[in-house]
């Protein structure tokens, strides 16, 4: 069986119903009887260039199984060619304000088309109820010069100066930063659609040096959503970012489907997706494969957290490739305002420093609440430590503070976040090295439990040594098994490992554990 998990006047997107991890077994697609794809390998598959308001049979084949729905494609009303606006596409005229034009002056309904072109260009400022589709020749290319780039106040103080208007944001706090590639702001009803890509030319530029130096402003994502609503992205490639490449802020109903998110692994802070308190997201058949974490999931630092109390909540990451990151889907540091509802399965994490990455720390308040988390069919090749929890995480200037590195039992107050049910499902892990996972809970606030069931940790044959977390006080180390400091509930259920040369299992204060 399979589903239709996206559509839009133009095309739509197809996910196979079954267990297989990213990839399947070959079939063929069919489109009213046409063969239009031979040899389709992955569970998510696009097909492109359709007719708007048009019927359609779907038929998928392989070997003496066929499979077949019907669908409608959307409504179109009209097209805009950006060309027909000025746009140049030649890869050397600053196209900003034309293809900004035709932006604008589309209708409710209708499509921005980018046909076959380089497109030289500075931040796009995106509109409601439109349809933007860019040709698999299309390539959007950044402007390297950060003057031309509007900047986004971080807070504005309302005209009866009760309240505050956020426009910018920075690692978590409300900071001037510079419009990125694609911004919307205050949108909705949005689909980007196409196999073009967008450059943020980063490498071309000084995005990426003096990284931590704030200059004028902090740097552009590829693409920056503040408090939008029903946004799609289906198929685009987002690539060489001055930073993030994704990063959806108080935003909900969002969907990143059979997207690519490339950066160079050793190009800094280029996160593929980082959702910052969103609510409804669908992260499907998307390819990391990025210098920093390939999804981090966040909710703001503590002024942001406590002011608005808003979690990212209600995901569904499936079917993806995780590669090369420092984490594959990690949780936090920032994430004052909560993290609740995350599903993550069918994906593969490949040559990622960490599996599931939790970072929390004293400090981070009492809204920062991360719960309902599941992880299951996920399987992981030469991950160092596939499952890490750490409410000891030593980055901001108050990191390494005596109040966030303490082992001693604190007070709770207003300032301890919580941890609670983590469960880890059917998940099998190739040449583990560092640890299989390392859960450190505050001792005033241990985690209250975690889960772990089906799954198997097969070592390397020379493992390589590393800290699990990302806190003081721990030492280095290589070949340990799983390691649990401050839990409340431990249960382990048919866990295996393979080649583990230490103890299976180490625990320090942990209330029960059952195996």
């Amino acid at each position: 069986m399979f589903n239709i998990i996206f559509k839009s006047s133009r095309s739509i997107t197809i996910e196979l119903d079954n267990q297989d991890v990213f990839y399947t077994k070959q079939y063929d697609v069919f489109l009213n009887g046409n063969k239009i794809m031979e040899g389709v390998n992955k569970n998510i598959c696009s097909i492109y260039n359709l007719i708007p308001s048009t019927d359609y049979t779907l038929e998928i084949s392989r070997g003496e199984t066929k499979e077949s729905l019907e669908f409608t494609t959307e409504e179109e009303y009209v097209t805009l060619n950006v060309k027909d606006f000025g746009v140049k596409g030649d890869g050397v005229t600053l196209d900003t304000a034309c293809i900004q034009g035709c932006i604008l002056s589309c209708p409710d309904k209708g499509r921005v088309y980018f046909p076959k072109g380089n497109y030289y260009t500075g931040p796009i400022f995106l509109k409601s109820n439109i349809t933007i589709e860019l040709d698999k020749d299309a390539h959007i290319i950044a402007d390297i010069d950060r003057n031309h780039y509007p900047i986004l106040p971080g807070m504005i103080y309302t005209t009866d100066e009760k309240d505050e208007y956020n426009l910018g944001s920075w690692e978590g706090n409300p900071l001037d930063c510079f419009a990125s590639i694609i911004t919307g702001i205050n949108v909705e009803n949005v689909k980007i659609i196409g196999q073009g890509i967008i450059d943020g030319n980063a490498p071309n530029s000084d995005w990426w040096i003096d990284v931590r130096t704030r200059r004028i402003a902090w740097r552009p994502r590829g693409v920056f959503l503040n408090h939008c609503k029903n946004i799609s992205f289906q198929g685009v490639t987002v690539t060489n970012t001055p930073s993030w490449n994704l990063h959806p802020y108080f935003s909900e109903n969002l969907k990143f489907i059979d997207m690519n998110l490339i950066n160079p692994k050793n190009s800094p802070n280029t996160d593929g997706c980082d959702p910052e308190s969103c609510k409804n997201v669908d992260i499907i058949g998307v390819y990391f494969s990025v210098g920093d974490d390939c999804i981090a999931i966040k909710s703001g630092k503590i002024f942001m957290g406590r002011k608005y109390k808003k979690p990212s909540e209600s995901f569904h990451i499936r079917n993806c490739s995780m590669n090369f990151g420092h984490g594959a889907i990690v949780l936090g540091s920032e994430m004052s305002g909560g993290i609740k509802d995350i599903t993550v399965s069918q994906c593969l994490f490949n040559q990622t420093d960490r599996g599931l990455r939790i970072k929390t720390r004293r400090g981070r308040g009492k809204d920062a609440v991360i719960d309902g988390i599941t992880f299951e069919n996920i399987k992981m090749t030469d991950v160092l430590t596939p499952l890490v929890v750490n409410m000891f995480y030593f980055c901001d200037p108050d990191g390494h503070t005596e109040y966030v590195y303490s082992k001693e039992k604190l007070p709770i107050d207003d300032r301890t976040p919580y941890l609670g049910k983590f469960v880890f499902k059917d998940i099998d892990c190739k040449n583990v090295n560092v640890a299989a996972g390392a859960f450190y809970g505050l001792p005033e606030q241990p985690i209250q439990s975690i889960d772990i069931e089906n799954v198997t940790f097969e070592y390397a044959v020379d493992p390589k040594a590393g800290t699990p977390a990302m806190m003081d006080g721990l030492s280095p180390m290589k070949g340990k098994g799983l390691i649990f400091n401050y839990v409340n509930k431990v249960t382990l259920k048919n866990v295996k490992f393979k080649g583990l040369k230490d103890k299976e299992i180490e625990t320090f204060e942990v209330g029960t554990l059952k195996n």
